[in-house]
């Protein structure tokens, strides 16, 4: 019984861990909340073919952003719409006139063969709306075995 309530306790506070906030991380809400210090955003690249590539490649796309406004730019959060893809981006604020970028490491072997269509989703402190959707297309061609 004693050994129960121990491993019941440790995944508890496992889990507790798991689901805590990122201390690590700047308080983004706090950069969504002050609406006075909105900026504009203009994207460079909001749409990326990559064309074709072979089933088990891994390729690097980039997503090119301008702060077109006077006040600094956060990325709060960027979020990718599947697993096979692996979202970064520039982490420290983005000054007035200054470029940042968001990244997704795409993994063919976790998405299916054919043409896809892959979206990133990226929180931004920008008047001009504060949700926005990247997107990459290509073909992935699928690898015949013998």
């Amino acid at each position: 019984m004693k050994r129960i309530v121990v491993i019941v306790s440790i995944i508890s506070c496992w889990i507790m861990a798991c689901a805590g906030p990122d201390k690590t991380a700047p308080a983004a809400d706090s950069h969504l909340a002050d609406t006075a210090n909105y900026t504009t955003i203009q994207w460079l690249d909001s749409l990326v073919d990559f064309g074709t590539i072979t089933q088990g490649e891994k390729i690097q796309l980039k997503f090119r952003l301008k702060n077109t406004g006077n006040k600094p730019l956060f990325i709060t959060n960027v979020r990718a719409g599947c697993g096979c893809t692996v979202p970064s981006y520039t982490k420290e604020a983005v000054a007035p006139g200054a470029e940042g970028e968001v990244t997704a490491a795409f993994d063919t072997n976790r998405s299916a063969a054919g043409d896809t269509r892959k979206t990133v989703v990226v929180h931004t402190n920008t008047r001009n709306g504060s949700e926005h959707s990247l997107i990459f297309t290509g073909h992935v061609k699928e690898v015949k075995v013998n």
